[in-house]
C-alpha cells in the first residue's frame, strides 16, 4: 500500500484526523498529568487472538487528572505509542488501539466515552511476540489534538538512574513472576538469573589469575627474559626507519597517555617498517638492555605494537620488565558494527569507539547509516535525506521529519534524532585511518529503506510545488501506479524501494558518488561499501514497471531482490569498490553475476543455518564474516533477567563470558559450550567441508539504545573478549571436523575453556580501570549472593567491589562471608564507587 493510500485510509478512520481543538493548556496538562501502567501480566496465556502463533497479554492502565476539561473527557485527543511487536488486539469500554506503520500504535477514546477525573482507564493488549524485559516497551508515548502541539505524557519518559547511570522505564511494573513471565512455553528452559543462581554460575567459572602480561587481545607468544626494567617514565628517544610519524601518531599518542611522556629524550624506541617475513598487523616487540626495538612489515603492524607496548607499560606504571613478543592476528577482519539510523549517536561517540577499536586492534568500523528509522549521513544533491530523514516528530504529513518510531516522541528536537555532515563524516574517516582501520558505510536497500523513500517524497513535493517535474521524477523512489501490499519484518507497509525502477539507481548512485567524494577528501579511498540486501519484503508483485521486467528477465517477484543486488554490486565493481551485504539477502543471488570481491556477513542462527551458510558462501570464493546474532548482536541483554535490556530474540543472555567461549572459526562446535536462546542443549553438524572465514564482527543495533551511555554498557566489557577471539585462537578451541556432530557438555573443552577464561579474566581489573579514564559507561554486572546463616556474594568480574545492605541501611563494602539472619540487597561499583549495578537480592531460604 503506497503512504500517500495510507494516509488517505488514515484520515478517514481518524488516526490523523484533526479532532475538535482545546486549548495548548489542556493538552499540555493532559501530558503533565495523566498516569500510565504497564503491566506484563502473562508471556505464556493459553490462547493467543486471531490464531497468532505467540503472544503475551499485558495490561494499559491510563489514570486520568483529577481535573479534566470538558474537550478532554469528551475524548477529543489521541494517544500515540511505539510496541516493537504489534498490537493484535486491545480490549477496553472506553479506548480503541489500532496500529498504524512500524511500531507506531495510536489510541482513540471511543466515540461516546466520558472520561472521568481521577478514573483509570484499563486497556488488555494482545501482542504478537513475547516481552521478557521491563525495558523493552518503548517511552515517550505522547498526546495529540488537531493542530495543537503534540506532547510527550510525562509518566512515560525515561528517567536516568543516579546510582547506575542507567535509564530506566518507571511506567512499566515490577515484573516478578518467574513462572509466567520468564519463558515462551514449555520447550523453553530459561530461568531468570538472579542472585542464588548467579553466584553458582560465577563460582562455576573458577577464581582470576594474577597477569604478568595485561595486554588484550593475548599475543601467539610472550617471555620475560631476565635483566634490568627498561624506565620509560621520563620518556622515549624514537627512532623511525621504513614510515613516517604520521602513520603511527595515533598509536604514540596512546603510549604517551598511558605513562610515556616524551619521544625526544629517554631509552631508544626504535621502529622498523619492512619486515617482508611478517604479515599486514604483525610485529614482533624486544624491550630489554635498555631500549625497545618494533619490526613490523607495515605501519598498520607497527601500530599494533605500540598498542600491545602501551597497555603493558601503563600496566607496569612505566618500569617495562624486559618482554620479548611475537604476535599476528588470527583473522584479517575484525570488525565493530554501530547502527546510527535507528537512534542517532553523536560523532564524539563514535571517535571514542575508533580509539578504543585501535587499543584492541578491531580494524573495520561498519558505519549503518540509514535504515528505516533514520538517514544519519548528509548527501549533498538531496538535502531532505537528512533535513527530513534525520529526523522523527509527529507531522503525518512528513514534510519536515518521519513519524515517530521507537519511543522517539513527538518532537523534533529529540536526542535520538540527528545526523552526521559531512564533515563530520571526513572527521570520523580521518580518525579512522590514523588508526588503521577501515570505515565500511551502509545504507540497507532494497529493504530497510523507508527514511529514503519518504525523504525523497518530500524532496519530489517540494520540487513539485516549484514546477521542476523532470528533477522531481529523476530521483523518485515511489511508482504511483504501484499497487503493492505487504508488510516488512518491522511491520512497515512502504520500506522497500521498487527495484524496477531506473529513478532508483540514479538515487544510488548519486548516493555512492557523493560518499567516495566524502572518502576520498579523507585521503582514505572507499574500499567496501555495504548495501544490506536483507530482510527484503513481499514487495513489487503488483508493480506494472516490475511486470515488465519479469517478462522480459523471466523472474519472478522474489528474485527481484537478487537483481538489485547483482546490478548494484557490478555498479560498484566498475568503480573498484567490493560490496558487502547481509548472507540472507547475498545468498540470493547467481555467483557468476557477482564480482570477484564480495563480504557477505554471516547473521543465521548458529545452531541451524549458520554453518552451512558459512560453508556455501565462502565456497563461492566470497569473505565469509562471521556476525551471528546468538553470540556476536551486543544489543541483546547480558543475562537472562526482567531487568535486563535489549532485544532479545537472538538469545536471552550473552555475557563477557559466552562471547569469549565462542569458536568463530569451529561453528558447529560451538554447540560444546553453550545452549540455545531456550537454554536448551542441541547438537550440530559440521558442513561437508570446514570454510576459511574471512573474520567476525561484532553488531550492536540500536533500537532499544537511545543514548551514547547506552552504547557503552551495551558494547563493553564484552567488546573485549569479542577482540580475543577475533586476534587470538586459543588452544582450547575445537578444531571441526567435517561432518561431525558436537553437542553440550565436552569436559576437555570445559576445564581448558574455565583455564583459559581465569587467565583473561585477571587482566579486565586493568582494563575496566582505562575505560573509566576513557570515559566509556561499561556495564556492571550485579553480584552473585546466597544466604545460608551466612552471606556469601562474588562479582561476574574480579576486582568489581561489592556493597550490601540489610533492611535498607547504609551501603557497606563486603569482604568476606558474614553472618545475616535475613534477606540482604547487594550491588557491584566501580572502584571509583562512582557508579554501581542494579540493585540485587539474596533472599534467605
Amino acid at each position: 500500500m503506497k503512504v500517500a493510500r495510507l494516509f488517505a485510509l488514515l484520515a478517514g478512520i481518524g488516526c490523523f484526523a484533526p479532532a475538535v481543538a482545546q486549548t495548548q493548556g489542556e493538552v499540555d496538562a493532559l501530558a503533565r498529568n495523566m498516569g500510565v501502567r504497564l503491566t506484563i501480566v502473562d508471556n505464556r496465556p493459553p490462547t493467543c487472538p486471531q490464531q497468532a502463533s505467540g503472544c503475551f497479554l499485558s495490561h494499559l492502565d491510563l489514570t486520568m487528572p483529577r481535573t479534566v476539561p470538558s474537550d478532554i473527557a469528551a475524548g477529543r485527543f489521541k494517544l500515540y505509542f511505539s510496541s516493537v511487536s504489534p498490537v493484535i488486539e486491545g480490549v477496553s469500554n472506553a479506548f480503541e488501539v489500532r496500529h498504524l506503520n512500524g511500531d507506531l500504535h495510536v489510541i482513540e477514546p471511543r466515540a461516546d466515552v466520558h472520561l472521568a477525573g481521577g478514573a483509570t482507564y484499563r486497556l488488555q493488549l494482545w501482542t504478537g511476540g513475547h516481552f521478557f524485559s521491563a525495558y523493552y516497551p518503548m517511552p515517550n508515548m505522547f498526546v495529540a489534538s488537531g493542530t495543537l502541539q503534540a506532547r510527550v505524557i510525562d509518566a512515560t519518559k525515561p528517567r536516568i538512574d543516579p546510582a547506575s547511570g542507567m535509564e530506566l522505564l518507571p511506567f512499566v511494573a515490577p515484573m516478578t513472576d518467574e513462572q509466567r513471565l520468564a519463558t515462551a512455553g514449555p520447550n523453553d528452559d530459561t530461568r531468570w538469573l538472579t542472585a542464588d543462581r548467579a553466584f553458582d554460575l560465577y563460582a562455576s567459572r573458577g577464581a582470576a589469575t594474577s597477569p604478568d602480561i595485561a595486554i588484550i587481545p593475548t599475543p601467539i607468544f610472550v617471555s620475560r627474559p631476565g635483566g634490568q626494567p627498561v624506565d620509560l617514565r621520563g620518556g622515549v628517544t624514537l627512532r623511525l626507519a621504513g614510515l613516517q610519524r604520521s602513520d603511527v601518531a595515533a598509536a604514540l599518542d596512546r603510549l604517551s597517555d598511558d605513562g610515556v611522556p616524551s619521544f625526544e629524550r629517554g631509552p631508544d624506541l626504535r621502529i622498523r617498517v619492512g619486515a617482508a617475513d611478517l604479515k599486514a598487523d604483525a610485529y614482533r616487540l624486544r624491550a630489554a638492555d635498555g631500549a625497545i626495538q618494533i619490526e613490523a612489515a607495515t605501519p598498520a603492524g607497527a601500530a599494533n605494537a605500540l598498542q600491545s607496548l602501551a597497555q603493558q607499560v601503563a600496566f607496569e606504571k612505566g618500569m617495562l620488565r624486559p618482554l620479548v613478543i611475537d604476535d599476528e592476528s588470527r583473522l584479517p577482519f575484525r570488525g565493530l558494527h554501530l547502527d546510527l539510523a535507528r537512534n542517532f549517536h553523536s560523532k564524539g561517540q563514535v571517535l571514542k569507539l575508533i580509539d578504543r577499536m585501535a587499543v584492541y586492534k578491531l580494524n573495520k568500523l561498519h558505519l549503518h547509516l540509514g535504515d528505516d528509522e533514520g538517514w544519519r549521513l548528509q548527501i549533498g544533491r538531496f538535502p531532505e535525506l537528512t533535513e527530513v530523514g534525520g529526523f522523527r516528530c509527529f507531522d503525518p504529513a512528513e514534510d519536515r521529519c518521519l513519524l515517530p518510531q521507537l519511543g522517539s516522541g513527538p518532537d523534533r528536537d529529540a536526542a535520538v534524532n540527528g545526523f552526521l555532515t559531512q564533515a563530520d563524516y571526513r572527521e570520523i574517516l580521518q580518525a579512522a585511518k590514523a588508526r588503521h582501520i577501515e570505515v565500511i558505510p551502509s545504507f540497507d536497500m532494497p529493504g530497510h529503506s523507508r527514511a529514503a523513500i519518504r525523504s525523497m517524497e518530500a524532496r519530489y513535493r517540494r520540487l513539485m510545488r516549484m514546477g521542476q517535474r523532470a528533477e522531481a521524477e529523476r530521483f523518485r523512489l515511489v511508482e504511483p501506479a504501484d499497487r503493492t501490499k505487504y508488510s516488512s519484518v518491522q511491520h512497515y507497509s512502504d520500506n522497500t524501494l521498487n527495484v524496477c525502477l531506473e529513478s532508483t539507481y540514479r538515487f544510488l548512485d548519486e548516493v555512492i558518488d557523493d560518499v567516495v567524494a566524502m572518502h576520498a577528501a579523507a585521503g582514505t579511498p572507499l574500499k567496501t561499501y555495504h548495501i544490506g540486501a536483507d530482510e527484503t519484503a513481499g514487495a513489487w508483485t503488483n508493480s506494472p514497471a516490475c511486470k515488465k521486467v519479469m517478462a522480459a528477465t523471466r523472474r519472478t517477484a522474489p528474485q527481484l531482490g537478487a537483481m538489485f543486488i547483482e546490478k548494484v554490486s557490478a555498479s560498484l565493481a566498475r568503480r573498484g569498490i567490493a560490496v558487502g551485504g547481509w548472507s540472507d539477502g547475498m545468498g540470493h543471488v547467481d555467483p557468476a553475476k557477482m564480482p570477484a570481491k564480495v563480504q557477505s556477513n554471516i547473521w543465521s542462527d548458529l545452531f541451524t543455518a549458520a554453518p552451512a551458510e558459512t560453508a556455501d558462501h565462502a565456497g563461492r570464493g566470497w569473505d565469509a564474516v562471521i556476525s551471528v546474532p546468538t553470540v556476536l548482536y551486543f544489543d541483546v541483554p547480558y543475562a537472562p533477567h526482567p531487568l535486563e535490556r535489549g532485544y532479545d530474540w537472538p538469545t536471552r543472555g550473552t555475557d563477557t563470558f559466552k562471547v569469549f567461549s565462542f569458536m568463530p572459526e569451529s561453528l558447529a562446535a560451538n554447540a560444546a559450550v553453550m545452549k540455545n536462546s531456550r537454554n536448551q542443549a542441541v547438537t550440530v553438524t559440521a558442513p561437508a567441508v570446514i570454510p576459511r572465514i574471512a573474520g567476525m564482527q561484532a553488531q550492536l543495533w540500536s533500537e532499544t539504545v537511545r543514548s551514547d551511555a547506552l552504547v557503552d554498557q551495551m558494547l563493553f566489557p564484552r567488546l573485549l573478549a569479542f577482540a580475543e577471539r577475533a586476534w587470538h585462537r586459543a588452544p582450547w578451541e575445537v578444531v571441526s571436523k567435517p561432518g561431525a556432530t558436537y553437542g553440550y557438555g565436552d569436559k576437555d573443552v570445559g576445564a581448558a575453556l574455565r583455564q583459559d577464561w581465569a587467565a583473561f579474566a585477571g587482566k579486565l581489573p586493568f582494563h575496566l580501570a582505562q575505560l573509566s579514564v576513557a570515559g566509556i559507561q561499561y556495564r556492571l554486572a550485579p553480584p552473585g549472593a546466597r544466604v545460608t546463616g551466612m552471606l556469601e556474594a562474588n562479582s561476574e568480574l574480579p576486582g568489581t567491589p561489592i556493597e550490601y545492605r540489610v533492611h535498607g541501611g547504609q551501603w557497606q563494602t563486603y569482604l568476606r562471608p558474614i553472618p545475616v539472619s535475613s534477606s540482604v540487597q547487594l550491588r557491584t561499583t566501580t572502584p571509583l564507587g562512582d557508579r554501581s549495578s542494579r540493585i540485587v537480592e539474596a533472599v534467605r531460604p
